[in-house]
C-alpha cells in the first residue's frame, strides 16, 4: 500500500489516522502497520526502478455523494428502493450460482427494511417461490446465471401465462453447460428472448455498467408492475462483480412506482385489460369479490377461466405480444453520440459499453468520423432504432458472443451488420475495438465490406 501511495502521489496521513483509530490501545499493531506503510513509501521513493509518479486528475463527475458499488450490489439496492417506491414488500427467491450469488448475499443485509429472501433448494423452487410471492402482492425477484436460467425456463413461461409481475436477473457467464463459471460472456441473449416453449414474449433489459445496474433494476420493476409481466434484466460477471463510483440518489427525487392493483369488485375480471397498456389488473388473495383462478392453462379473454377455444388462444397470444410491443412507447428513444448519420455507427449493449465508447472517443479525438450508441432496451427495441441504423452506411456491433444481437438486428431491420466477436471469458479492451475499427476506417473500399467478411474476429 505504501508503494501504491507513492506511485499515485497520495498522502499517508488519512490511512495513518485510520490505523491509530482502528488499533487504539494496541501500540504494537499501530507501530507495525504504520512502519510497513512508511516502509513501502520509502522503498519506492529511493528505488531507481520507480522513476515516475502518476497524478490522477479530479473526476469530472457531477457533484454529489458517491460510493463504490458492484453491479450485484447495485441490483440489490435497486430492488430495495423499487419496493420502497412501490410501497410493496420485497421477496427474493434464489438459488446460489456464480456469479449471481452476491445479490442474494447483499439482499440478506436489508432485513430491517422488511425484505424477505429464500435460499431455495434448486432453481425451479427459487423462481416458483418468487411467483407465489408475486401472486401474494410482493415485488418478486429471482436471480441466476446461465445454467440456472435454463432450469427456470418452464416457470418463466408460467409467469408469462399468468401475467404476474416478476423480475428475473441473469448475471451472464461463459457457457454452455458449466462452461467457465467465473468468467464473463453475453451469450444468454437468445435464451432471454426466445428460450421458452410457445409464444412467450417478455421485456428484456440490459445494464451497461456496475452503477447502471441500479437504474435498470428500477426500470425493470417499473415495467413489471405497470404492464403485469415478467421482465428479464441482463447483467454479466464483469459488471456484476466489478465496481465503479455510484452517485447515491436522493430518494424523494426518484419517480414513484405505481402497482396495478384492482380496486372495484363490481367490475373486476382477472383478464380485463387496460386499453392503453393492455395489462391486466392485480388482484391478490384476500381482496373480497376478486377471487379468480390462475395457472398455466390458457385463459379466456376477460374472465380468465380455462379455455381451449382455438380462436381465443390466438387472441390471447396476440394480446400478450402486443402488450410487450407497446412498451416501446414507454421507453427512451436511442441516442446517438456524434453525427446523427454517416459511415460507421458502433452499437454496443450491456458491458461492452465502456470499452466501445472509449474506443470511439479516442478515434474521434484522432480525427476519424464515426458515431456511437448503446442499447439498454433489447425487447422491445427503442422505436427509432431502425431509423438510426439506416442512417449509417455500416453498423458495427461488438459482443462477447458470436453475434446474437447482430442476428436479431439483421433479421428485424434487414440491415447488414459487422460483428466484432470475442468469446474468451474476458471483457473487451478499448484498444481491441480501436484496432478493429481502424481496419474499417482505413479500408480502400469503404462503401462495401465483403459479404464473406461480415465479422472481424477479435484476435485478427
Amino acid at each position: 500500500m505504501g508503494i501504491t501511495y507513492w506511485l499515485f502521489n497520495r498522502p499517508l496521513e488519512p490511512t495513518v489516522n485510520w490505523i491509530n483509530k482502528k488499533f487504539k490501545d494496541k501500540e504494537d499493531l499501530v507501530l507495525a502497520n504504520v512502519h510497513s506503510l512508511q516502509g513501502g513509501w520509502n522503498y519506492a521513493e529511493k528505488n531507481p526502478e520507480f522513476r515516475k509518479q502518476y497524478i490522477v486528475d479530479k473526476s469530472d463527475l457531477p457533484p454529489g455523494k458517491y460510493r463504490s458499488i458492484t453491479g450485484n450490489q447495485a441490483v440489490a439496492l435497486g430492488l430495495v428502493v423499487a419496493a420502497t417506491k412501490a410501497k410493496l414488500p420485497l421477496f427474493l427467491g434464489s438459488y446460489p450460482i456464480t456469479p449471481a450469488t452476491d445479490i442474494l448475499h447483499a439482499i440478506s443485509g436489508y432485513k430491517k427494511y422488511g425484505v424477505k429472501h429464500l435460499q431455495a433448494e434448486d432453481e425451479i423452487a427459487a423462481i416458483t417461490s418468487a411467483m407465489g410471492a408475486a401472486f401474494g402482492g410482493s415485488l418478486a425477484v429471482t436471480t441466476t446465471s446461465g445454467p440456472g436460467l435454463s432450469l427456470k425456463t418452464e416457470a418463466i413461461g408460467l409467469a408469462v401465462m399468468t401475467e404476474l409481475p416478476l423480475i428475473i436477473v441473469d448475471v451472464m457467464r461463459a457457457g454452455p453447460s458449466t462452461g467457465l463459471p467465473t468468467k464473463t460472456e453475453q451469450s444468454d441473449l437468445m435464451q432471454a428472448m426466445y428460450g421458452r416453449h410457445g409464444e412467450a414474449p417478455l421485456p428484456v433489459l440490459a445494464a451497461s455498467g456496475s452503477a447502471d445496474c441500479f437504474n435498470m433494476t428500477m426500470e425493470a420493476a417499473r415495467i413489471a408492475l405497470k404492464y403485469m409481466t415478467p421482465v428479464m434484466l441482463l447483467t454479466d460477471g464483469y459488471i456484476g462483480q466489478s465496481s465503479e463510483p455510484w452517485r447515491i440518489p436522493e430518494l424523494d427525487k426518484l419517480a414513484e412506482i405505481e402497482p396495478n392493483f384492482a380496486t372495484d369488485p363490481s367490475t373486476f375480471k382477472p383478464y380485463l385489460r387496460n386499453p392503453e397498456t393492455l395489462s391486466r389488473l392485480w388482484a391478490i388473495p384476500g381482496m373480497q369479490g376478486m377471487e379468480h383462478r390462475i395457472g398455466g392453462l390458457e385463459k379466456e379473454d376477460g374472465s380468465g377461466v380455462v379455455s381451449h377455444d382455438p380462436s381465443n388462444h390466438q387472441k390471447m397470444v396476440e394480446l400478450r405480444q402486443k402488450k410487450i410491443d407497446g412498451i416501446a412507447n414507454d421507453i427512451p428513444e436511442l441516442e446517438v453520440m456524434g453525427e446523427p448519420e454517416g459511415d460507421i455507427l458502433l452499437l454496443s449493449w450491456g458491458s461492452t459499453y465502456g470499452a466501445a465508447k472509449s474506443a470511439v472517443l479516442k478515434l474521434k479525438a484522432a480525427g476519424y468520423n464515426l458515431s456511437f450508441a448503446n442499447l439498454r432496451y433489447l425487447n422491445p427495441f427503442p422505436k427509432n432504432l431502425g431509423d438510426v441504423l439506416h442512417r449509417f452506411e455500416r453498423v458495427v456491433i461488438p459482443e462477447l458472443n458470436l453475434g446474437q444481437l447482430k442476428n436479431l438486428i439483421q433479421a428485424k431491420y434487414l440491415k447488414p451488420v459487422i460483428g466484432i466477436n470475442k468469446v474468451q471469458g474476458k471483457p473487451f479492451k478499448s484498444i481491441e475495438l480501436e484496432e478493429k475499427l481502424m481496419v474499417l476506417l482505413t479500408m480502400d473500399n469503404i462503401k462495401k465490406w465483403p459479404e464473406n467478411k461480415l465479422d472481424i474476429p477479435v484476435d485478427l
